[in-house]
């Protein structure tokens, strides 16, 4: 029983996509390499057979792996999400308490972090400072160089 992770709908079908292309392209060329290096004869000197046996190893645990995260997705309901407090999808809109400076992320899944389009993970940690937190509560995050206040100054979604 692995861990339950939330996905919006398209990040679903992106991790899915990667499944499919591991599967139906990357694995027959896989094994096509490994057929036509077996056909070379003596395997036991063979470095292209052990170098596309390890590729195939190294697939298929990021195959079982991969159906695993998709196994325990569950996409979340966006229209559902609670704006009162920060959660996973929530757009967050903050304010730095040492410079002023206000920014705005959108909390997301690990797997779907980008933080140029300003979706940071739940994970990090403005992430976990920031979720359970309501408009104007301060959000303490742990960075290395110390500690950061922040104001939340909206939620949406």
């Amino acid at each position: 029983m692995g861990n339950l992770s939330y996905y919006t709908e398209e990040g679903l079908e992106k991790l899915k996509a990667e499944l499919a292309q591991m599967k139906n392209v990357e694995r027959p060329s896989i094994s096509r390499q490994i057929a036509e290096a077996r056909d070379k004869g003596d395997l036991s000197e063979n470095a292209e057979y052990d170098a596309a046996k390890e590729a195939q190893g190294l697939l298929e645990m990021r195959i079982s792996k991969l159906e695993e995260v998709i196994s325990n997705a569950r996409i979340i309901d966006e229209s559902k999400l609670d704006t009162s407090k920060a959660l996973i999808l929530s757009k967050v809109k903050i304010k730095n308490q040492a410079n002023g400076k206000e920014m705005t992320y959108t909390l997301v899944s690990e797997s779907e972090s980008d933080l140029k389009a300003g979706k940071i993970s739940v994970s990090s940690p403005i992430g976990k400072g920031l979720l359970g937190k309501k408009v104007g509560e301060i959000a303490e995050v742990q960075v290395p160089a110390g500690t950061m206040k922040f104001e939340i100054i909206d939620i949406s979604r």
